[in-house]
């Protein structure tokens, strides 16, 4: 077993120059996890000098025409284009892209990509949760067919960065072939994923190196660092846009999930165990929730924080709950006063209740509010279509309730 210490991921979007936060407020849901779409930004971890760990997605900002590695965009870590590697993949055969299909996502302020994995002929698709997360519309595509579906998240556990999708109008798909064998380090494997977000499939051979290794995301602005932990690590040269792809053993069944790498003159890939997944997907399809699945759309307010008023940072960023919806800034931020509104969401339950941009928060449904923080506590306890009562104080200092009715976050 690999003695090797934890590597350290950077967790950054690339490619956005500014985001304000639209946070609870929108909603209390999982909104970035610690490989969100497009973290392609690393730094060296001290037991590989030469080697970097970048989440293995695919994000293109804002619908330019940057490289579909996504590692030298804007907001890159200039250091980050040294010591890079020679990918060593090959396309995937007809056999290793079977149960195998794209994912496209449209976010706030750009589009993604990555993989998933066919559980089910009515199309259950289980992929990572940092390919979905923070997206307003999903589209799957089969291999095997070329056909093209929208999808849904019935549900995620964004601690294990694991999501199950669900196919609208979905039969007869061919499904991927699960292992049920042990896993053993040397064991021969094979990386499949749409490498670069090139809607193709490719295959990248290798060996399995460690059976519980450990990879903790370094901190960064307000996002506090957090850790993936038991992977399978190999050799095979996993690269971004993998995401949610399957790895494959020597028999071509799945043994997990694609999920992170290193880059630079060697790369080690990582990948969620498939009976931990499958685990997830069962609590999921139970229907009850617990500390770290949460399933179906969470409610939301629709009203965007300023950090006008703003006296201290939320020290764990916008990745903090489950849900919601961001808008340019990932950085979020706390007043002592209450919760002060940048904007609203047009016909949107804020806006619908009379707030306006300028307004501050300061109680939902009978809690108090002095945070964005608050602002998600007090929305976490909801549902969609739940009725609250708002108060808040305008820019003249009058003071106002109303009752919003709550909707649904539009991002997963």
């Amino acid at each position: 077993m690999s003695t090797r210490q934890p590597d350290i991921i950077s967790a950054r979007r690339v490619g956005s120059a500014r985001r304000t936060r639209w946070a609870r407020l929108m909603g209390a849901g999982a909104l970035a996890s610690v490989l969100g779409l497009g973290t392609v930004t690393a730094v060296a971890s001290p037991m590989l000098p030469a080697s970097r760990i970048v989440a293995v997605d695919w994000q293109q900002p804002g619908g330019s025409s940057s490289s579909p590695w996504g590692q030298y965009q804007s907001g890159q870590d200039s250091s980050a284009s040294s010591s890079t590697s020679t990918v060593n993949s090959e396309p995937a055969t007809a056999e290793e892209s079977t149960g195998v299909v794209l994912i496209d996502t449209v976010l706030t302020d750009g589009e993604a990509a990555g993989t998933g994995i066919v559980l089910t002929g009515n199309g259950e698709i289980l992929t990572n949760y940092h390919v979905v997360e923070g997206s307003t519309s999903i589209k799957v595509t089969v291999m095997g067919t070329g056909k093209a579906y929208t999808a849904t998240v019935v549900g995620h556990d964004q601690t294990d960065d694991v999501a199950l999708l669900q196919l609208k109008s979905a039969s007869g798909l061919t499904t991927a072939t699960i292992d049920d064998d042990t896993v053993s380090t040397g064991n021969k494997v094979t990386a499949v994923g749409n490498a670069g977000g090139t809607g193709t499939l490719t295959a990248a051979t290798g060996t399995v190196t460690a059976l519980r290794a450990s990879i903790t995301t370094e901190s960064e602005g307000s996002t506090a660092g957090e850790s993936l932990k038991s992977l399978i690590e190999t050799d095979a040269d996993v690269v971004p846009g993998d995401s949610g792809g399957p790895l494959l053993d020597a028999q071509g069944e799945v043994i997990g999930i694609d999920t992170a790498a290193s880059s630079g003159t060697e790369i080690d890939g990582y990948a969620i165990p498939i009976e931990r997944a499958l685990t997830i997907v069962k609590t999921i399809l139970s229907g009850h929730e617990t500390t770290t699945v949460a399933i179906g759309a969470k409610a939301y307010l629709g009203v965007e924080i300023s950090s006008d008023t703003a006296t201290t940072y939320n020290s764990n960023g916008y990745g903090q709950s489950r849900g919601g919806y961001d808008g340019p800034d990932d950085t979020s931020y706390q007043s002592s006063t209450g919760a002060t509104v940048a904007g609203v969401v047009d016909q949107g339950p804020a806006a619908d209740a009379g707030l306006m941009a300028g307004d501050t928060i300061t109680a939902v449904a009978g809690d108090a509010i002095t945070s964005a923080d608050d602002l998600t506590t007090a929305l976490a306890g909801h549902e969609p279509g739940d009725t609250v009562k708002v108060t808040w104080t305008d820019s003249s200092g009058s003071s106002h309730t109303a009752t919003a009715t709550l909707g649904s976050s539009p991002l997963a």
